[in-house]
């Protein structure tokens, strides 16, 4: 595993100046060839606050295995992966080399699928308004039975910073047992949400669930019987956690239960392109620390009316880039819907031979063994 620590660091100031081309920045410092370069107090060459790398393919492949195979970093994708480490390094030509790293991936080639959205005109839910104000619920089923009986995830997301809550249960525990996790899992950390958005589900359209949640104020909105995608971020959100499990068998990191920590560790630290940050980030101000930024011992200090607002414009950024995001998305679903919509309705019940008229009839000879039926 690889530590970032003051002997790293070390390691990289020494193969900086071995590199013909960090040596020419280094020389260059101060000049417009040499715009956001600078030389930290430390002697690391760093582009904008970012550690630069040589061209040492050993140091490089030890960073992107740490990026992509450790048990903090359970297989991200090639933009979440880039997102990610472009925090902390910055290398010619990084984007590039990350790309091809994921793309030789064999687990992520096993174990990921392309998840595509039915086309068809989208309704967007409303943007929360605050942190934890509105979530989402879902289950997967059907899982293996752990050592500890469970076999199904209960998934939880918050549909504002995105942060998600994998809970491990058994498909047939009670209702009050379901409530119990809830309160001591969701309630306790992060109050009492305003809206909880689920298909409909036995557990969810019961008169004790929805008696539950009235009583502490939340509203149950369920989605209809002819638009069963309401809910599409517990969707979303649980193809992702599949595809971080079937990584986590695939290189035999333990049961599924035993890695679910793991994986909401991953999932919540890691980029998401729909608020442009990570969960956590989004929820605490800053992404947890990993091996990968262990030589940053400390965080700038922001007190008082500083962090309120800070926390503020953070929250409508998050709300901007939702609003951005769900314009891209319904404007693409709807045109190839309208589209097939379209073609449909102007390629339907036209005549094929013009010889043959509506107003006449026609008696078919039909061969013995061949069935039919009218119209």
């Amino acid at each position: 595993m690889l530590t970032i620590t003051s002997e790293f660091l070390r390691q990289v100031g020494q193969n900086q100046l071995q590199d013909v081309k960090l040596v020419k920045l280094l020389g260059l410092l101060g000049t417009k060839k040499a715009v956001g370069f600078e030389l930290g107090e430390d002697g690391i060459l760093r582009f904008k606050g970012r550690i630069c790398l040589s061209q040492d393919a050993e140091l490089k492949r030890a960073i992107l295995e740490e990026g992509h195979k450790s048990r903090l970093s359970i297989h991200p994708g090639m933009t979440k992966m880039y997102q990610d480490l472009k925090k902390t390094f910055w290398w010619s030509g990084m984007k590039r080399e990350i790309a091809e790293y994921v793309a030789a991936c064999l687990t992520c080639q096993k174990a990921k699928v392309e998840h595509q959205k039915p086309s068809g005109l989208m309704q967007q839910m409303e943007i929360p308004e605050w942190k934890c104000d509105s979530i989402t619920m879902d289950f997967i089923v059907g899982l293996p039975r752990s050592a500890r009986n469970s076999d199904a995830i209960w998934v939880i997301v918050d549909r504002l910073t995105k942060r998600a809550h994998f809970l491990p249960v058994n498909i047939k525990w009670s209702l009050e047992k379901l409530t119990q996790m809830y309160v001591r899992e969701i309630v306790q950390l992060h109050e009492v949400p305003s809206s909880i958005i689920s298909d409909r589900d036995p557990r969810f359209t019961s008169r004790f669930w929805q008696s539950l949640h009235q009583a502490l104020g939340t509203k149950l909105k369920l989605s209809s019987a002819y638009h069963p995608q309401t809910d599409d971020q517990s969707e979303r959100t649980i193809q992702s956690l599949e595809d971080l499990l079937r990584a986590c068998v695939l290189d035999h990191l333990g049961s599924w239960e035993e890695v679910l920590s793991l994986v909401e560790f991953t999932y919540n630290n890691s980029f998401h392109a729909s608020i442009g940050m990570a969960p956590f980030e989004a929820l605490y101000g800053r992404r947890c620390r990993t091996p990968l930024c262990w030589y940053q011992d400390g965080e700038t200090v922001v007190m008082g009316p500083e962090l309120i607002l800070q926390t503020i414009e953070k929250v409508k950024m998050i709300q901007e880039r939702m609003k951005t995001t769900q314009s891209k998305q319904k404007s693409n679903c709807s045109v190839i819907w309208k589209f097939f919509y379209m073609f449909f309705m102007f390629y339907s019940f036209r005549k094929i031979v013009p010889g043959f008229e509506m107003n006449q009839t026609y008696l078919l000879g039909m061969e013995e063994g061949y069935s039919f039926h009218d119209f």
